[in-house]
């Protein structure tokens, strides 16, 4: 395995290097239908044709990145490791744990045994075309929670075989939310391999109905199917006595996050003390929950009101198609005068540190 990428000169270009240690918490690949293909069985592989001529998995339907008003020039990448690997050294990156892109609709798949088929896939496509050639990439592996059992299994063979941190938990798509009985056997697994679980934002085959316009998709369907999932977790009490279990909700921010957490902690305190889970507060004191936080102007506000250890900073590259310097994106965040030194450093290394087990 490659320490450094192959094409790496060991240096930079920078006026002045970046002195702090980084880690970017939610990066993302571009996967395509025809590349995972290769990877699924030999049945679906001998029908590629056909089996290609329709998507993959369950999509929203229609391309909401791109305003039909919008005539700015956009970028658009689909980056292989190479391109990954010369985006760390450009800000000098430690670690960058990777996400999907398309596959993070793997919630809405309902053939489980279909679902499990496109999970072993894209975990093997990860770690072969992204994982193996540089140590500084990470990934968060995809589960078939459709099948509980299989998600299990799939979650340890990707934590104990490659260089896997956790897995993905769908924030829509699933017929129940995460907090169900059902889905428990997955966070048992998770706490004995201690490893994370994200709960990572997606749109969904519903939102072509629930938003007219792009731009309400685009402000609305993140967030929302987040704090439903954050609430029937917090109120299935399932972090109680998983005591190693790490959770993280990604892609959505961390300006909601006050106050749903001031909501559930009044529900709570009318509950007997005897069925009261732990608070989100409490949780938070443990370090055991944790969100990004990206430009947002709230997050000094967030600071002051849940603590700057649960808060990670995230490229989210190469979905900011205008955001793709990391080196400008790394110093934008340290220059920022509105927040404490001490928080920076948690922000941009050791929360993530934390969560992933880094």
């Amino acid at each position: 395995m490659n320490t450094r990428s192959e094409n790496s000169q060991g240096g930079t270009n920078f006026e002045s290097k970046i002195m702090r240690p980084v880690i970017d918490s939610d990066g993302h690949i571009r996967e395509t239908d025809e590349q995972i293909i290769e990877y699924m069985s030999a049945g679906y592989r001998a029908r590629r044709g056909a089996i290609l001529y329709s998507p993959l998995l369950p999509h929203h339907g229609w391309p909401r990145a791109i305003p039909l008003n919008d005539s700015r020039e956009q970028e658009f990448r689909v980056p292989d490791w190479r391109e990954w690997a010369a985006k760390l050294d450009e800000g000098q990156i430690e670690f960058t744990v990777l996400y999907p892109t398309k596959f993070m609709h793997i919630g809405q798949v309902g053939s489980a045994a279909y679902a499990i088929e496109l999970c072993r896939a894209y975990n093997d496509y990860l770690n072969d075309q992204f994982l193996r050639h540089d140590r500084r990439m990470k990934g968060m592996a995809l589960i078939p929670m459709q099948d509980v059992e299989s998600a299990v299994t799939e979650l340890r063979r990707v934590v104990e075989q490659y260089p896997v941190v956790g897995a993905v938990l769908p924030a829509d798509g699933l017929p129940l939310p995460l907090g169900h009985p059902m889905y428990r056997p997955v966070f048992e697994e998770a706490n004995r391999l201690d490893c994370a679980l994200a709960v990572h934002a997606c749109n969904s085959l519903r939102d072509n109905d629930r938003y007219l316009h792009v731009n309400e998709a685009a402000t609305l369907a993140h967030v929302i199917p987040q704090m439903r999932q954050f609430a029937s977790i917090l109120y299935a009490g399932i972090l109680d006595d998983l005591k190693q279990l790490r959770l993280g909700f990604l892609e959505a921010g961390s300006g909601w996050v006050p106050f749903l957490i001031e909501k559930v902690e009044d529900r709570l305190e009318r509950l007997p003390a005897s069925e009261r889970p732990l608070a989100p507060s409490e949780l938070l004191r443990q370090k055991r929950l944790f969100f990004q936080c990206g430009e947002e102007k709230t997050t000094a506000r967030d600071i002051e009101l849940i603590g700057h250890d649960c808060l990670m900073w995230a490229s989210d590259f190469p979905h900011e198609g205008t955001k793709t310097k990391m080196d400008e994106l790394i110093r934008r965040f340290f220059a920022r005068e509105d927040l404490p030194e001490t928080a920076k450093q948690k922000i941009a290394y050791d929360n993530a540190k934390r969560f992933y087990g880094l």
